[in-house]
């Protein structure tokens, strides 16, 4: 049960690394030729809508007082193991590759 603010954080933290530290670079360029067609009307339209006559139901929204038993949450702190999450973006991974081709 206490474990599952840590998972949930745990795949946040992931999914965000994942999406925001790309590096994109265009390597090639692209070409989309579409095809071409012709087309003839063979005969004239006409579009006449159905008409409708609509009653809608009528919403009273109010609020009222009423007397309702509420259980008291009462915390205490305690240590627990939190996720701790080291983040390279795409730029700083190139940077490291480049300082570690130079040396010989």
């Amino acid at each position: 049960m206490r474990k599952t603010p840590l998972i949930l954080a745990s795949l946040f933290a992931f999914s965000t690394a994942a999406l925001v530290g790309c590096d994109v670079e265009k390597t090639q360029e692209g070409n989309v030729t579409t095809p071409k067609y012709e087309v003839t009307k063979k005969q004239e339209g006409d579009v006449t809508l159905p008409k409708y006559d609509v009653t809608t139901p009528s919403v009273d929204v109010n609020t009222k007082q009423a007397e309702v038993t509420v259980p008291k949450v009462v915390t205490e702190k305690e240590t627990i193991a939190v996720p701790n999450v080291d983040i390279k973006t795409g730029q700083e991974k190139k940077a490291e590759e480049k300082v570690a081709q130079q040396k010989p």
